[in-house]
């Protein structure tokens, strides 16, 4: 992606290349699958992959002049809601003392609530006619029908994905929490807001009313050409029943839900609507909001509590009639990174319980081998599985043999590049998508949390990280 043209700011971050400097600049897509620069002294010897200045899209001084931005999650030129938060959290310390990093971040904000606000249901968007950039053809979106109809020069994708939702909410008070700065907001903000609630209630209702008349508010078929399959029940997916909880089509990696009740997914929306409320009521605005979402939150919890656990165990997904799936998928949210999100403590023995199955063969999606283990999703087949996996573990105990274990799982597959691919073969090493933004932002604020919490384990002196050193 490049930067130059106002009043939109388009930039990757930490990857390719600047307008200027496009003709000797290489795309990050290739630059990322060799080794660049001087190797570590560490005993891996790692490279150092991060481009040269003239070649970063994030320029500072052109940003301070913008107001609106679009950021790609790596190989592919769309902006996923969900991507653009995560790949923004291990910044959130340093935007009280840099000026310039927070306007990109409030741009972003600004951006995606545009977004939302035309189309809630979608969670991938291609670059705004203001940035003069053609919109990319998404393959996977060929022969896909959407109801309600979405237009593709503005929307990548229209996989409906709750947790799409919650990274605007996350990303949003993150920032506020960071900077005390509520200029963001506005009316175009609020109206996501108003959006976001929509889709929470329609989404919540059970599959059938009580004439059993069919009670659909969005769906999503595949076949037509289209290379990702369909949602079953001609687009409207497995039937569900009333709960409290709010359904979703696909899962965090982009896989089909088998049950419409995603649970780590409610757990993070649960999270991030009292957060939201939290932040309503510091700026003393719309009280009706903060207490609504307060009520959704209220809501979510107990039935997660009281509908999803089984002999201290979590299931992924509910339908509401009883069916429990129990797995968990390595993308974030999971069950694996329940105390990541904020939903209860690590110690909880629900979630030690929980974590002991997940991380063995009762998890359908576990998979280990010479090379590699962890959990992994049906996009990335059985056996490439993802160091986000991983990483959730490591945010998921205090044990200082497990968190060392996984640390060295990580860093011993990254194929001599030192960036944290998609999935991993747990035989040979090979991998999918050198350039996975998502990625390598988790692996990052893991490292972050980890200077904080357990210092001794990845610092020489033992001293505790301190924000902005």
């Amino acid at each position: 992606m490049r930067l130059g043209f106002a009043p939109w700011v388009s930039a990757a971050v930490g990857a390719s290349a600047l307008l200027g400097a496009a003709a000797q600049c290489p795309d990050f897509t290739t630059y990322s699958q060799s080794p660049q620069g001087n190797p570590s002294s560490g005993p891996l010897a790692l490279p150092y992959m991060r481009p040269a200045p003239a070649c970063r899209t994030f320029n500072s001084t052109s940003v301070e002049t913008e107001n609106l931005a679009f950021i790609i999650t790596g190989d592919i030129t769309a902006q996923w809601l969900r991507d653009t938060a995560n790949q923004f959290a291990h910044y959130h310390t340093l935007l009280s003392g840099d000026k310039e990093l927070a306007t990109l971040v409030k741009a972003v904000i600004n951006n995606e609530a545009r977004y939302v606000s035309q189309y809630p249901y979608c969670g991938a968007f291609q670059p705004p006619p203001e940035s003069g950039l053609a919109p990319s053809h998404n393959d996977w979106a060929d022969g896909v029908t959407v109801n309600p109809p979405v237009n593709n020069q503005t929307v990548f994708e229209c996989k409906y994905e709750i947790d799409s939702l919650c990274g605007f909410l996350k990303l949003s008070r993150s920032y506020y929490q960071a900077t005390k700065d509520s200029s963001f907001m506005n009316s175009n903000w609020f109206m996501a807001l108003d959006q976001i609630f929509r889709v929470i209630w329609e989404q919540s209702q059970s599959t059938f009313d009580d004439d059993f008349n069919l009670v659909s508010y969005y769906n999503w078929t595949g076949g037509n050409g289209a290379l990702s399959p369909a949602v079953n029940n001609a687009g409207n997916g497995e039937p569900k029943l009333y709960t409290g909880l709010v359904g979703t089509h696909h899962r965090p990696s982009d896989d089909l839900s088998t049950f419409a009740f995603l649970v780590p997914a409610n757990a993070m929306l649960s999270v991030e609507l009292t957060n939201l409320a939290n932040i309503l009521d510091a700026t003393k605005q719309a009280k009706n909001i903060s207490q609504l979402a307060r009520k959704y939150s209220s809501t979510i919890t107990n039935a997660i509590w009281t509908t999803t656990i089984v002999d201290s165990i979590f299931a992924y997904e509910t339908n509401g009639f009883g069916g429990r799936y129990v797995m968990d998928d390595a993308n974030v949210p999971s069950l694996l990174s329940l105390p990541y999100l904020g939903f209860l403590k690590k110690t909880h023995p629900a979630y030690v319980a929980t974590r002991k199955l997940l991380l063995s063969r009762k998890n359908p999606y576990y998979a280990a081998g010479k090379n590699f283990s962890g959990i992994g999703c049906d996009l990335a087949l059985q056996l490439f599985i993802r160091p986000m996996s991983q990483i959730s573990a490591i945010f998921g105990t205090d044990d200082d043999k497990e968190i060392m274990q996984s640390l060295y799982l990580i860093a011993n597959n990254t194929h001599g590049l030192g960036l944290i691919h998609e999935s991993i073969s747990i035989y040979d090493g090979t991998y999918t998508r050198p350039w996975f933004a998502w990625a390598n932002s988790y692996f990052a604020e893991m490292l972050l949390d980890l200077a904080q919490r357990k210092p001794y384990l990845i610092f020489k002196d033992n001293k505790p990280y301190t924000p902005g050193q």
